[in-house]
């Protein structure tokens, strides 16, 4: 049984303490938070940009609760701690823990800056921990087919692929509203699919990027260019905090392999749709699984099993955050930046 310590209780602390109720092998027996009527399991004032119902009040009894966080981290009886502050407090806090003697789990990004994300690859190495990082996309199923018709081959080579994730600009957190503390929508939001691009294709040798500056002075919205050694294969990506206040959340694709063509958008309510050569559609079958449950599944199992966490692992997510440094700085000097990993 792998015992786990959950850090915060924001909108991602409640969802992963939900998802672990869902795990077999895995159970929560501490939680550390800051705000008393949180700690004591009223959630309604939890929310966040996904549609996902997780308010309410939670019995929390038998749950051992801390207010600080060094408590969480001494207690000698947690496998994991599963990190879901605000991003600016995610390298101390993750360093903490490793020296602790913890397994850490931490939410995206891994860090806000590249020396910070070093730093905590070093330690958890030095400790000989793990330390996995939440790109949750990885393991949603309209995303997870992608790489999987990549790794069968089928449909031949991936040739282009556009993806697009858009919100309303946030109002239901200070701390994500300030592009110091979260990274802004680069960092926080459009990670998500640079980290799915390196996942499928490997780091970019440079990026080439536009966007538009907010009037705290970060990149609210960014298209990119991303270019690989391969002349022949054209990604690029969107995203930003730029929908109407209508449109809380859109995220999608379009993906075209040498003989086929896959397509999503979240708005529509369906499963991503192939094309293939013979000119026939269909719509792809995916599971109905719960993305953050099998993220958490596959964190728990390496740990159970010793097995070193390669699809979330500190070094992919410290590398995703690279790329997404690079596009800021090509927003900011209108030229293409290259990429050294």
């Amino acid at each position: 049984m792998v015992r786990v310590g959950i850090a915060g209780l924001g909108f991602m602390g409640v969802t992963h303490y939900k998802a672990y109720e869902r795990i077999r092998g895995a159970r929560v027996e501490a939680v550390a938070e800051k705000d008393p009527k949180r700690l004591q399991g009223d959630w309604r004032s939890v929310g966040g940009n996904l549609p996902t119902p997780i308010g309410g009040i939670e019995d929390l009894s038998g749950i051992r609760r801390y207010s600080d966080l060094d408590d969480l981290f001494a207690d000698p009886d947690l496998d994991m701690i599963d990190i879901c502050l605000p991003s600016h407090m995610h390298a101390e806090a993750a360093i903490k823990a490793l020296r602790a003697g913890k397994h850490v789990f931490v939410e995206k990004p891994i860090a806000l800056t590249v020396e910070d994300a070093d730093r905590m690859v070093k330690v958890a190495k030095e400790q000989k921990r793990y330390l996995m990082v939440g790109q949750v996309l990885r393991f949603f199923p309209e995303f997870a087919i992608i790489k999987r018709m990549q790794d069968e081959g089928n449909y031949g080579k991936i040739r282009g692929a556009f993806f697009k994730r858009v919100i309303t600009r946030p109002t239901w957190s200070d701390w994500f509203s300030d592009p110091q503390k979260s990274g802004g929508a680069v960092v926080d939001l459009h990670i998500h699919d640079s980290d799915f691009i390196q996942y499928l294709f490997g780091m970019p040798k440079a990026v080439f990027s536009r966007g538009l500056i907010g009037e705290k002075g970060d990149v609210e919205y960014i298209f990119t260019q991303y270019i690989f050694d391969d002349t022949d294969l054209c990604v690029s990506a969107e995203s930003g905090m730029i929908a109407a206040s209508g449109l809380a959340f859109e995220h999608g694709y379009a993906v075209y392999f040498e003989r086929a063509t896959v397509r999503f958008d979240s708005l529509w309510g369906n499963p991503p749709l192939l094309f293939t050569h013979d000119g026939k559609k269909k719509q792809v079958r995916v599971p109905q699984r719960d993305a953050f449950v099998d993220e958490l599944t596959y964190a728990v199992n390496c740990i159970r099993k010793g097995v070193e966490p390669t699809v979330i692992s500190g070094e992919a997510a410290r590398n995703s955050l690279l790329i997404c440094l690079k596009e800021k700085q090509s927003v900011l000097t209108g030229k293409p930046v290259r990429i050294s990993a």
